[in-house]
């Protein structure tokens, strides 16, 4: 009987968790409020446990995670091109993300995970292309 009332407390736990968890849509564009080959919003600010969708407006794009702008532990991600891919953000921390053929025009977004994000003094480090950097730069002067 105790195993039972433990296992659909266990149970009732994860399902709540699941239930606020949010999705969040971002758009892949060539053009857009802040310029050319964008995403938007460029910024997102969300729970662990939440779904982003990245969906492809407008053809030739795609969303994948920069391997030095993630958290440690954190799953890495490729979207395909001109396909949509939903992402799950389980670690929290800082999230550098970019269309891999617009990247060098700065097609780039920041994602922070948790509520308390910090910027890795590494985070802006290695090769990122002038466009790119800038974008970044603005980005995480939202945390």
């Amino acid at each position: 009987m105790f195993r039972m009332i433990a296992s659909g407390l266990a149970l009732s736990v994860a399902l709540s968790d699941a239930a606020v968890a949010e999705d969040f849509e971002v758009k892949m564009l060539n053009r857009g409020e802040a310029g050319t080959m964008i995403f938007e919003p460029a910024f997102l600010q969300i729970a662990a446990g939440d779904t982003v969708k990245f969906i492809a407006e407008d053809r030739g794009h795609n969303a994948e995670s920069i391997p030095e702008m993630m958290p440690e532990g954190a799953e890495a991600f490729t979207g395909k091109i001109n396909e949509e891919i939903a992402v799950i953000f389980g670690a929290e921390g800082l999230y550098g993300v970019r269309c891999k053929p617009h990247y060098a025009m700065g097609m780039v977004m920041t994602i922070a995970v948790g509520e308390a994000v910090e910027v890795p003094d590494s985070y802006l480090e290695g090769r990122i292309p002038k466009g790119a950097m800038k974008r970044f730069e603005e980005q995480i002067s939202n945390l």
